[in-house]
């Protein structure tokens, strides 16, 4: 039993931690302690939701639609660059405004919780990367196992998910003592403008393949 659980755990620990948006998102707000929970819950539940249908059976259809997948490439490649871009200007004019408070993230930062929660979720579905890690990726490493040994497999996959996201959202607070000095939070917001604009010319170069193709 325990052999599914720990083979979906580690296939799905292996897609997620790799640096990308949504973890560059998500270390940033737990940085500012700004509703890192919801942010976490956030990105849970999103992962939650696709290795489930991937496990069950239905990755094939977002990868079959070229149309599907070049909107989310196109729409994504425009939320990054926004993005990227103002990282870029945070980092040029010194973060300041991003010290790391002492209050807790009730407070906020000055951000609501549905726009915390709503960044979080374009970075996570206009990628449409996310969609072959977990829809087709872990539902095709998981198709040929019965239906008791993938419900097992899911929890694995899913509770990786948890662990890592919850993980790193709380964990950053270990940060706090760097990210106290404003050049350290202009490291930090030139790296994620570097990854976001990353990221989005890999998915322009990926919209090319599946037009091209």
């Amino acid at each position: 039993m325990f052999t599914y659980i720990f083979h979906g755990f580690w296939v799905s620990f292996g897609l997620i931690v790799a640096i990308g948006a949504q973890n560059a998102h998500v270390l940033k707000q737990g940085l500012l302690k700004r509703h890192i929970f919801w942010v976490c819950l956030t990105c849970f539940l999103c992962d939650a939701v696709l290795m489930s249908a991937g496990v069950l059976g239905f990755g094939t259809l977002i990868g079959q639609s070229k149309t599907a997948l070049l909107i989310l490439a196109v729409v994504g490649v425009l939320f990054l660059f926004w993005y990227g871009l103002r990282a870029f200007k945070s980092a040029w004019q010194g973060g300041a405004n991003l010290m790391v408070s002492a209050k807790s993230d009730k407070d906020g930062g000055g951000k609501s919780i549905k726009q915390s929660v709503g960044i979080t979720l374009a970075l996570t579905l206009l990628n449409p990367h996310v969609y072959l890690d977990t829809l087709v990726l872990v539902g095709s490493i998981a198709s040929p196992l019965t239906a008791d040994q993938k419900h097992l497999f899911l929890l694995g996959a899913v509770g990786a998910s948890g662990v890592w996201f919850f993980g790193l959202g709380y964990g950053a607070r270990l940060l706090t003592p760097l990210f106290s000095k404003p050049k350290t939070w202009r490291v930090l917001d030139t790296l994620i403008g570097v990854v976001m604009w990353a990221i989005a010319l890999g998915l322009i170069k990926y919209a090319y393949g599946v037009w091209a193709g």
